[in-house]
C-alpha cells in the first residue's frame, strides 16, 4: 500500500511542473488524496460494505470535491490535477497514467443497471471540464481537449476536441 501511494505521488510530481517537491504533493494535492480514499472505498465497495464504501466516498468528496463512484475501477499512477469538480460514474474504467484536469466527467447515458460509464485506457490525458459520456472507449494514449464533449469511441493515440468531440491530429 505504502509503494502504491509513492507511486501516486511520484507520477504527479512527474506531471506538474508546479510540484516542488513530493511532499509537498503527498500533503497538499487534493487530486492525490481523492484517488487514495476511493482506493479505499473501493475496497470496502467489492468487500460488499457497500453503505461504507459510499460514506468514505462522500466523505472524500466533501474533503477534496471529487467525487468518484466507489464502484468505478481506477488504475495505477492515475493522477487529477486541480481536481474540484470531477465526477467518475460507478461504472467507469480507469487504466494505468492516466491523468486528467478539473471539472472532467466520466458520466452515464442510462438509468439501467449495465456498464454505463466510459472506459479510459492507460495513457490518457483528459483536459478540464471534458465531459464523456456512455458507455465508451477511450484509447491507448489519446487526448481529450479541454471543455470537449465525448459521446464516441476514441481510437489510440488520437487527440480530440470540440462539442461533439471530433479527431485533430
Amino acid at each position: 500500500m505504502i509503494g502504491r501511494l509513492r507511486e501516486d505521488t511520484r507520477a504527479m510530481c512527474e506531471r506538474d511542473p508546479a510540484a516542488t517537491r513530493c511532499l509537498e504533493v503527498a500533503l497538499t494535492y487534493p487530486g492525490i488524496h481523492a484517488v487514495w480514499g476511493h482506493r479505499i472505498a473501493h475496497r470496502l465497495w467489492n468487500a460488499e460494505f457497500r453503505l461504507l464504501a459510499r460514506l468514505v466516498s462522500h466523505l472524500i468528496r466533501l474533503l477534496t470535491g471529487v467525487e468518484i463512484h466507489p464502484g468505478a475501477t481506477i488504475g495505477r499512477r492515475v493522477t487529477i490535477d486541480h481536481g474540484m469538480g470531477v465526477v467518475i460514474g460507478e461504472t467507469a474504467e480507469i487504466g494505468d497514467d492516466v491523468h486528467m484536469y478539473h471539472g472532467v466527467t466520466l458520466g452515464g447515458d442510462t438509468n439501467e443497471p449495465i456498464k454505463r460509464h466510459p472506459t479510459v485506457e492507460d495513457g490518457v490525458q483528459i483536459g478540464a471540464n471534458a465531459t464523456l459520456l456512455g458507455a465508451i472507449t477511450i484509447g491507448e494514449n489519446a487526448a481529450v481537449g479541454a471543455g470537449s464533449v465525448v459521446n464516441t469511441d476514441v481510437e489510440t493515440e488520437t487527440t480530440v476536441a470540440g462539442v461533439p468531440a471530433r479527431r485533430v491530429n
